[in-house]
């Protein structure tokens, strides 16, 4: 693994534990496995990881639904960027900070609820596209929010969101 992406990933492992207005860019060096001069070659400040992850976040999440969608059309596109949220949701250590620091995450909300939005957005057709895509983001955000560990029932509610019908238990 690259020394950065494995930095960007030891920050959310950090992140996850202590927040961001306690991240110690000595705990996120110990955690990547290198050392302190070797994260500052990559990153010079707190703020620049901090920009950095926020940008490395929502590559891996946009990467995740690309490839959970490759290939697939029509619903089983939408289906399939949904069971990609839950499971990003449900395994992503770097997405319960809301445990430690609830300011920082409802901040951040602001810029990504619209970028959710538009990402379901794009997998949608008809003319309440855009209804369905916001009502489904709000239903992640607020399994965020207040976690549940029923994955079944978070899907859904994100399927009965997005405008999906119940599929059979064969269809699963």
């Amino acid at each position: 693994m690259h020394t950065s992406r494995r930095i960007l990933e030891a920050t959310a492992e950090v992140l996850a534990r202590s927040g961001v207005a306690k991240l110690s860019l000595s705990d996120v060096a110990a955690q990547a496995g290198v050392s302190r001069p070797t994260l500052y070659r990559w990153f010079a400040s707190k703020e620049q990881l901090i920009e950095a992850f926020s940008r490395y976040e929502t590559e891996k999440f946009d990467n995740g639904i690309a490839e959970a969608i490759r290939g697939l059309r029509g619903n089983a596109r939408l289906d399939a960027a949904l069971r990609f949220i839950v499971e990003f949701q449900r395994s992503y250590s770097g997405v319960r900070m809301i445990d430690i620091e609830p300011e920082q995450v409802l901040a951040r909300f602001r810029w990504m609820l619209p970028i959710m939005r538009s990402r379901l957005e794009r997998l949608m057709s008809g003319p309440d596209a855009s209804v369905a895509a916001a009502t489904a983001t709000r239903v992640a955000i607020s399994h965020y929010v207040i976690r549940s560990d029923d994955t079944d029932q978070f899907l859904a509610q994100l399927r009965h969101a997005a405008g999906i019908k119940p599929r059979s238990r064969t269809a699963d």
